[in-house]
């Protein structure tokens, strides 16, 4: 990650997100991924572009894949979404690269090319019973 990418997630994280975050869950294409601290075990909330795949979904990292939030997810094995008014359960967290953007609709793949967004996160729907998407 540049000096640039650490400022902007830097600051993102202090006022960004809480300024921003309530807005873009609910608007189409993005959501709120509630992760715990691995730590502090305090309840967190960070918007997220995502991307809707056959068994779950897809978030771009534009941060990088040692983003706190990336990684407490990973230790939890997973998180909560909040999209569009619905929540929903996680599971297997699986973050890799790929220079290809091939999850991304090709007309967006420019834009995160230029933030250099080649990083990403896929998780699954949990199992039924062990959790599924609420209205």
């Amino acid at each position: 990650m540049t000096t640039n990418q650490r400022r902007a997630a830097r600051f993102n994280k202090a006022f960004g997100n809480r300024l921003a975050g309530p807005l873009l869950s609910r608007m189409p294409g993005f959501g709120a991924v509630l992760h715990k601290g691995r730590r502090s075990g305090r309840v967190y909330r960070t918007p997220v572009k995502i991307f809707r795949t056959a068994g779950g979904f897809t978030m771009s990292l534009p941060y990088g894949p040692k983003s706190d939030w990336v990684r407490n997810v990973q230790a939890a094995g997973g998180c909560q979404l909040v999209s569009l008014g619905r929540r929903f359960d996680l599971v297997e967290p699986r973050v890799y690269h790929d220079r290809e953007q091939r999850v991304i609709p090709r007309p967006l793949r420019p834009l995160l090319a230029r933030f250099k967004a080649f990083d990403f996160i896929e998780l699954r729907l949990a199992p039924a019973g062990a959790g599924r998407a609420e209205r």
